[in-house]
């Protein structure tokens, strides 16, 4: 977690930064790590009274922002912060209001087969749906407008936030740039939590926002 803050602090960005960062009531020692950082104008810091999941806390991060682009960064490092400010850019242009960072127009990422499988089958199922042209739609590196993120009314709490973004990004008409972002993905024995049940979650939630408003 420290870590990926002090990258945070120290990338080269086209536009001033806010670092929100939301500790989802976790109990790892992850609070004592946060309290001990030094303050500094452009972080904070907001803790949860009890874990809720990843859709949880970026609702919470999106609802705190003041800042007029949002971008999404697990604290994990699978993805490294410096690659934020090539993401941002073309909303800075006004050539988008929604950039991803796809893990696989690069070519096939480090990851096991299985991830790759996995991402592509929920990837497809949400171009059939929605009539995209995605790569990755469950990648983390989801920039956008602030205005736009909060506009989408998210509702999910854990790893189904992901398609639930794509889904109403998609079906309420937003072009998604995509631009290539290298990866190193960890393992479960490093603390990879996503499974199976996560799968298959997301696709009811994106037949659920494909079917109704």
């Amino acid at each position: 977690m420290a870590e990926v803050i002090e990258r945070l602090l120290a990338i080269d960005l086209p536009a001033p930064r806010e670092i929100l960062v939301v500790n989802d009531g976790s109990t790892d020692g992850t609070r004592q790590v946060l309290d001990r950082l030094t303050a500094r104008p452009q972080l904070r810091i907001i803790h949860a009274e009890k874990n809720a999941g990843k859709g949880s806390a970026i609702r919470t991060g999106f609802a705190q922002a003041t800042g007029t682009i949002v971008a999404i960064q697990d604290a994990d490092l699978e993805l490294d912060p410096a690659q934020l400010a090539a993401l941002v850019q073309p909303i800075l242009d006004g050539r988008t209001r929604v950039v991803y960072g796809s893990r696989f127009l690069a070519g096939r990422p480090d990851a096991p087969w299985l991830s790759i499988v996995a991402n592509q089958v929920l990837t497809g199922v949400t171009n059939l749906l929605f009539g995209g042209r995605l790569t990755d739609m469950e990648t983390c590196y989801k920039v956008m407008a602030t205005d736009l993120a909060r506009g989408l009314n998210l509702e999910c709490n854990r790893f189904d936030i992901e398609p639930e973004i794509s889904a109403k990004l998609l079906r309420d008409g937003h072009a998604i740039v995509e631009l290539p972002v290298r990866f190193e993905p960890r393992s479960r024995a490093q603390g990879k939590k996503i499974g199976w049940r996560d799968g298959v979650r997301a696709i009811q939630v994106l037949i659920k926002y494909r079917f109704s408003r």
